[in-house]
């Protein structure tokens, strides 16, 4: 967000229409990532026979976190009782006590929205975090399990951290802060406030690092490294990822919670860092490889939107095209470390989220035109964000590893060898993507050669089609 969430700033009488209506539209477009963008970007990665159900994990997690969120998310996240790295859950259960209306600038007049819209722009950020976990263990999980996680992971990693970041916490820009405490605060406000305009920590971090552990804990699909899990549906892959772009500009824009001159610019940074990334992997794919792919144009994409969220409202577009263009190179050579370190991050989680979401958070303190460091800011403000990545980080990765464990002694996580090689969409859902058996007619019934087997000695490749 454009200024730390404190509770509920004293607000004028008169509603912004306009801003209302700008929250209320950007929203929706955040709720257009999760279903059909990122179902679709990600269901295209996979094999066909495994599409339904990684769709039906974003379809899954929109369910069960909307549910969550309504009932004591927000109050967890957003309440104004604090009780240290969250506040109070039973507050706002159910969203009761809400305020008419909303002022998160606290200027008299300005910005002035209903809380119940603030309530659904923050909704779908909740949604769309669990939802992006679901990549990193593709092909190979029960459904059941996943839908106990997803409940179980947002109430204790993704609410308390956004509390941390913004909602007043030890994370954010309150006088008693990390940050704070580290460079001193002036009438209750740290005076080197992290940078986190839109979820750089709060989604992509946190949903990053959870993807990597779960991968871990859940162990490598049958088959990896040894037979190709190339992506099933590519046009699939670029139209998720093109709806994911025209999303985020209500992510990123949005975050800002009035149509001003701040969103206007977010808007510009938000492109210039995107397509300076998608240059970015693809530079290093033909360097590399020899090829740019379609698929890697798609993954330099999401690289990009995910680099620029922290630092949208921070950068001038110079600047944001170049922590596009560093985090389009450093996502495409990241996705790589999977074999060479033996775990299966399925669609590139980690690759992507985790490692342009951390080059997204510290690279603001570089960039950042009032207090980055390159602009003659000096240290403080890379070090802070330094910290709140790192925390993130291991706050993360402790509460995953928790939940992972404990599903994995009770539910367990792994359908059976059988179900993961035969098709987890016809096991767990009863369907098929894609009805193969003719009827007659021209098609006919004459049976397809099997395709040639194909050579993955080579592991500079990433087997679901992405360098």
């Amino acid at each position: 967000m454009s200024t730390t969430l404190f509770p509920m700033a004293e607000a004028a009488e008169t509603l912004d229409y306009a801003s209302t209506g700008f929250v209320i539209i950007c929203a929706s477009l955040v709720l257009l990532m999760t279903t059909p963008g990122l179902a679709l970007f990600y269901g295209g990665l996979t094999r066909a026979k495994s599409v339904l159900n990684m769709m039906m994990m974003s379809f899954g997690a929109m369910g069960v976190v909307g549910v969550v969120y309504i009932l004591w998310g927000y109050s967890m996240s957003f309440g104004t009782e604090n009780l240290g790295v969250i506040a109070n859950p039973f507050q706002k259960f159910g969203l009761a006590h809400m305020e008419p209306i909303y002022n998160s600038f606290g200027y008299e007049g300005y910005g002035n929205i209903p809380e119940l819209a603030f309530v659904a722009f923050q909704l779908t950020f909740a949604v769309i975090t669990v939802a992006l976990i679901s990549g990193a263990v593709a092909d190979r999980v029960k459904f059941s399990t996943w839908l106990v996680f997803a409940p179980i992971w947002v109430t204790f990693a993704y609410f308390p951290i956004a509390h941390m970041v913004w909602g007043g916490g030890i994370l954010g820009a309150a006088g008693n802060s990390i940050s704070g405490v580290l460079f001193g605060a002036t009438d209750g406000a740290a005076d080197v406030a992290p940078i986190d305009f839109a979820g750089g920590t709060v989604v992509h971090i946190n949903a990053g690092m959870a993807g990597l552990v779960l991968a871990l804990v859940v162990g490598t699909r049958v088959g990896f490294g040894k037979i190709p899990m190339r992506p099933h549906n590519v046009p699939l892959v670029m139209i998720g990822a093109g709806l994911l772009w025209f999303g985020w500009f209500g992510f990123n824009a949005g975050s800002e919670l009035a149509p001003d001159g701040t969103a206007a610019l977010v808007w510009v940074n938000t492109t210039a860092a995107t397509c300076a990334a998608m240059i970015g992997w693809l530079l290093v794919e033909k360097l590399r490889d020899g090829h740019a792919t379609s698929v890697g144009a798609a993954s330099g994409v999401v690289a990009g939107l995910v680099a620029i969220t922290p630092a949208c409202g921070a950068l001038s577009p110079v600047g944001s095209i170049i922590l596009g263009v560093v985090a389009g190179g450093l996502s495409a050579l990241a996705v790589g470390l999977k074999y060479r370190f033996g775990f299966d991050d399925s669609l590139d989680v980690v690759g992507v989220h985790l490692v342009a979401g951390l080059w997204g958070t510290i690279g603001a303190g570089l960039l950042a035109t009032s207090t980055g460091l390159f602009y003659g800011g000096g240290i403080r403000q890379t070090i802070v964000q330094v910290i709140v990545a790192l925390a993130t980080v291991v706050i993360s990765g402790v509460v995953t590893l928790v939940i992972a464990l404990a599903l994995k002694a009770t539910m367990g996580w792994r359908v059976s060898e059988d179900v993961e090689v035969s098709g987890i969409d016809q096991d767990e859902h009863a369907e098929s993507a894609y009805e193969l058996a003719t009827r007659g007619g021209r098609i006919g019934g004459a049976s397809v050669p099997a395709p040639a087997r194909t050579n993955v000695s080579d592991q500079s490749h990433d087997l679901e089609g992405a360098k």
